[in-house]
C-alpha cells in the first residue's frame, strides 16, 4: 500500500479522467460498491486463487474466548471481507438492481481493491482496478464493444499501436477433450499450458510428463503444439481460424470468434485490426465460460488487461443466468507507461510574493487569478527563487507570476516556467 506524491497523484487522475472519458463515450455508465462484501460472496468458489488473498473483516463483539474457540474454522470469525476484485461485487449490484438497469446494461467501475500479496515490483496489496462490463448480451457484439472501448481508450492516453490476443475457454476444454486429458486433471494441464509462452512447447510436455498426466494424451498435445503453426487474425474468416485447431472443434463457438472480430474490424475501419487468435490463451479465472482476452502492447512484455465472458457467475446471485462479459485494464501498469504527468489543458500559476504584502491583497490577487480559470497558488518570494519555480515546475506548474505590495493582479507579468 502506497502514499503518492502530488505530482503522482496529478498523473494517476489525469489517467482516470481519461478512462472515464472514453468509456463513457463509449455508452457505459458508473457505478459504484461498497469497498466492502459478506465472507459468504467473496468465498463462494468463483474468485479462484484470489479467494486465498482476501483480507477478511472480524464479526462486532468477539471477545476472546469467542476467538480461541473459533481459532480453527476462520468462517466463524468472519462475516465480510475487503472485495480483492470487482467483478464478484458487480455480479450481486446487477442481482440486488436489476429491475432498475436497462435489459442490456454496460457499467463502469474504477475503484481499489486488495489482497495479501507479497509486496514486490508490480504488485501491491492496494491497487486501482479499471473494469467494464456488459451484462444481458450473449452475441458477440459485447466482447466487441469492449474491445474497441478499450482500444480507444488506450490510444486516447498515448499508447497506440495496442493489441488483444482472444481465445475461448470452450476451445479449450474441446481441445483437452479431443486430446483425451480426464476431466480430473484438466484444470493442471490449463495451468501447464498457460506458461505455453515462458517455456515453449517441450517446457509444456515436459512440465506435463512430470506430473503424470495421461500419456497419449500429451503425446496428441506434443503432436499438436510442434506442428506448423502461427497466429492468424480474427476476421479473415472461419476457414483461418480453424487451420489453427484440431478437426471437429464445435462451430458456435468457432462462429463467435469470427463475429467478434468482423465487429472489431468494422469498428476500427480497417482490415488491419490488432486482435490475434491465440487457441492456447488460458487466463487463470475459474469462472470464465467463453471468450478470453488479454491487451497487449509492444513497449512491454506482459499483458496491460484482460477479461473475459462469464455466463454462470450472476446465476450464482439471481438463481437465474444471465449472460455477462468484462474488460480490466491494468492501471497500475498503464499509469506507468504514462510519462508527460502534467495535465496539458490546465493552466496552473505560482504567485511569488514579498512578505510584506498584506493578506487581503494576497488573497484578491488569487481570487483574481481563479476567476480567468487559472489553477494559482501563493508563495513567499525566497532568496532563492530559481529553485522554488523548479519545484514548482516539477509540481506541474507552467507559470509565475511576482507580486509587491500595492500592485493590482491585472498588471502582474504572466511568465511561462521552463
Amino acid at each position: 500500500m502506497r502514499d503518492f506524491l502530488p505530482a503522482d497523484k496529478a498523473r494517476r487522475e489525469r489517467v482516470l479522467a481519461v478512462i472515464r472519458e472514453r468509456y463513457r463515450a463509449h455508452g457505459f455508465d458508473e457505478i459504484e460498491t461498497p469497498v466492502m462484501e459478506e465472507y459468504s460472496r467473496l468465498h463462494a468458489g468463483i474468485g479462484g486463487d484470489n479467494e486465498k488473498l482476501a483480507y477478511n473483516v472480524l464479526k462486532r463483539g468477539l471477545d476472546a474466548d469467542a476467538i480461541v474457540r473459533a481459532a480453527d474454522s476462520p468462517a466463524d470469525l468472519t462475516d465480510l471481507g475487503l472485495r480483492y476484485d470487482l467483478t464478484v461485487p458487480l455480479a450481486r449490484f446487477y442481482a440486488t438492481h436489476r429491475g432498475e438497469l436497462p435489459t442490456v446494461f454496460r457499467s463502469i467501475q474504477i475503484a481499489p481493491v486488495w489482497r495479501a500479496e507479497r509486496p514486490q515490483k508490480g504488485r501491491y496489496r492496494q491497487f486501482m482496478q479499471c473494469d467494464i462490463d456488459i451484462m444481458g448480451d450473449a452475441t458477440a457484439r459485447a466482447e466487441a464493444e469492449l474491445i474497441v472501448a478499450s482500444l480507444d481508450t488506450l490510444d486516447a492516453l498515448g499508447l497506440e499501436g495496442a493489441s488483444v490476443r482472444i481465445n475461448d475457454r470452450r476451445v479449450l476444454d474441446w481441445m483437452l477433450e479431443h486430446f483425451g486429458f480426464e476431466l480430473t486433471e484438466r484444470p493442471g494441464v490449463l495451468i501447464t499450458l498457460d506458461k505455453l509462452d515462458k517455456v515453449g512447447p517441450s517446457g509444456v510436455v515436459a512440465e506435463l510428463r512430470e506430473r503424470g498426466a495421461t500419456a497419449p494424451a500429451v503425446d496428441a498435445l506434443e503432436g499438436f503444439l510442434t506442428r506448423p503453426m502461427t497466429l492468424e487474425y480474427v476476421p479473415y474468416g472461419e476457414r483461418q481460424l480453424r487451420k489453427l485447431l484440431p478437426e471437429g472443434v464445435p462451430g458456435n463457438v468457432v462462429e463467435h470468434l469470427v463475429g467478434i472480430g468482423d465487429a472489431v474490424r468494422a469498428a476500427r475501419g480497417t482490415d488491419e485490426i490488432p486482435l490475434t487468435f491465440d487457441p492456447f490463451l488460458v487466463r487463470g479465472m475459474g469462472y470464465y465460460t467463453g471468450t478470453i482476452f488479454e491487451l497487449a502492447h509492444p513497449s512491454v512484455d506482459y499483458s496491460l488487461g484482460g477479461g473475459g465472458r462469464y455466463d454462470g457467475m450472476i446465476g450464482r446471485f439471481l438463481g437465474q443466468d444471465v449472460p455477462a462479459v468484462g474488460f480490466s485494464i491494468g492501471f497500475e501498469r498503464i499509469v506507468d507507461l504514462i510519462s508527460d504527468a502534467q495535465d496539458a489543458a490546465s493552466d496552473a500559476l505560482v504567485v511569488v510574493h514579498d512578505a510584506n504584502v498584506p493578506l487581503g491583497e494576497l488573497l484578491a490577487a488569487k481570487a483574481y487569478f481563479v476567476s480567468q480559470g487559472r489553477r494559482a497558488r501563493l508563495e513567499t518570494r525566497t532568496k532563492n527563487l530559481k529553485a522554488l519555480l523548479e519545484r514548482a515546475a516539477g509540481q506541474g506548474y507552467t507559470s509565475f507570476a511576482v507580486l509587491s505590495a500595492g500592485l493590482d493582479p491585472s498588471e502582474l507579468e504572466v511568465k511561462t516556467l521552463a
